[in-house]
């Protein structure tokens, strides 16, 4: 590393000692267990992914201290809201619960698929996967919700509408029709999610739901492969399954109905990338999207990482913004940070040591500038755009210097 970027980290590192604490909250209202919360403006929530990113990087920094009972509650305050069809919250505060309402079981979307990768890394984490045993069934009842309700024919799964989808105004989802973006952010992690309840059941004992969880996970990749990879443009897209049925009685397309069950949607968004993170991309397609579309400056390659929406679509903008919050260019902690670890799966160390660099100098000029860090940032001049003291998966930058100091 060079005096520059180790001065960046040790900022980063001072800083996450002096305020990782922040992230811990105690039992309060319906939140029953300890759980570990974003900060800045969402100090007091739990949220699903945001809760299992912070927690792969507070396992860098908390050295000797036992966090245990702060990752399980984040696992098991969920647990305790899964209702009797598996609709599972996304985010709980100690005076609200998402999704427990009149609403029926398909207007809302739950919990993203990552529940089951969150516990399997704190079972990894404490070698011991006991404390989940008698609430397994749980886990799957949430995964069940997503076969029954949001499932659809071309094998892939679909958000029920825009709300509270992660990447808040990702136009392959926002401002589109309920029940009609096959996302290709929730189809990888969907895909991670499945091969993490495979792995828990395994640890349980349970073989026959282990084989079960294995065989949805290769399914589901072959569906990936075949609707979402795009040959021409040698990307991962997400598509629209917004297609009227064919009816056979209709004399005027008679003749030639489709035989497709998914429109593919060319709109360069960063998550395509996550067919790497995932390990669903080949190598010859990893190739193909690293050399044509991570490394073009026209696009997604920024001074500062990775725009989250390329820079040739015309929806792209830099504008501070919240509910939603901008996934419409600017520069995420977590999106460089997945990207990053795409990168590294595949053996493109060279561009995930440069992208590693971008994300520490960009942190650590923070810091140095403002004493905090923000949700997002521009992505020509680093500057940041909003919520100063959001610590959340921005401390995921331990976990690239962690990276970097191996080399």
């Amino acid at each position: 590393m060079t005096q520059q970027i180790e001065a960046y980290g040790n900022l980063i590192i001072e800083y996450a000692k002096n305020n990782y604490r922040k992230c811990f909250r105690e039992p309060e209202g319906y939140l029953k267990h300890r759980f570990i919360v974003p900060g800045s403006c969402y100090d007091n929530s739990l949220w699903d992914w945001d809760s299992w990113l912070t927690n792969l990087a507070l396992r860098k920094i908390t050295g000797d201290e036992d966090i245990s009972s702060y990752e399980k509650g984040c696992i098991l305050n969920f647990l305790d809201h899964v209702d009797e069809v598996g609709r599972t919250p996304i985010y709980i505060t100690p005076e609200f619960r998402a999704l427990k309402s009149r609403r029926s079981t398909t207007e809302q979307n739950i919990h993203k698929p990552c529940l089951a990768q969150h516990a399997l890394f704190i079972s990894e984490q404490n070698y011991d996967a006991e404390w989940l045993r008698n609430r397994f069934e749980l886990v799957e009842r949430y995964l069940s919700w997503y076969d029954t309700y949001a499932y659809h024919e071309s094998g892939l799964y679909f958000w029920i509408n825009d709300s509270a989808i992660g990447v808040d105004n990702d136009p392959c989802t926002f401002y589109r029709p309920a029940n009609s973006s096959a996302s290709i952010y929730l189809n990888c992690l969907m895909y991670q999610e499945l091969l993490a309840t495979a792995k828990l059941a395994g640890l349980f004992g349970l073989s026959t739901e282990k084989s079960f969880y294995e065989d949805k996970a290769s399914l589901l990749k072959a569906a990936i492969q075949e609707h979402c990879w795009d040959e021409r443009d040698g990307f991962f897209y997400s598509v629209d399954i917004n297609l009227l049925p064919v009816d056979p009685a209709q004399k005027l397309h008679s003749g030639c109905p489709r035989h497709w069950s998914t429109l593919i949607q060319r709109i360069g968004v960063w998550s395509g990338f996550l067919a790497m993170w995932a390990e669903i991309a080949t190598p010859q397609q990893a190739e193909r999207m690293v050399k044509e579309h991570y490394r073009n400056e026209k696009t997604f390659h920024a001074p500062y990482g990775v725009r989250t929406l390329s820079k040739m679509e015309k929806m792209y903008a830099i504008i501070k913004s919240g509910n939603p919050s901008c996934w419409l260019g600017p520069i995420w902690g977590i999106s460089n940070y997945m990207v990053f670890d795409g990168l590294r799966k595949y053996g493109y160390a060279d561009d995930a040591k440069r992208l590693a660099k971008k994300t520490v100098t960009l942190f650590g000029r923070d810091l140095e500038e403002c004493g905090e860090l923000h949700e997002y940032y521009d992505p020509e001049s680093g500057a940041p755009i909003n919520n100063p003291g959001f610590q959340n998966w921005n401390l995921l930058s331990l976990n690239m210097l962690e990276w970097l100091k191996t080399l």
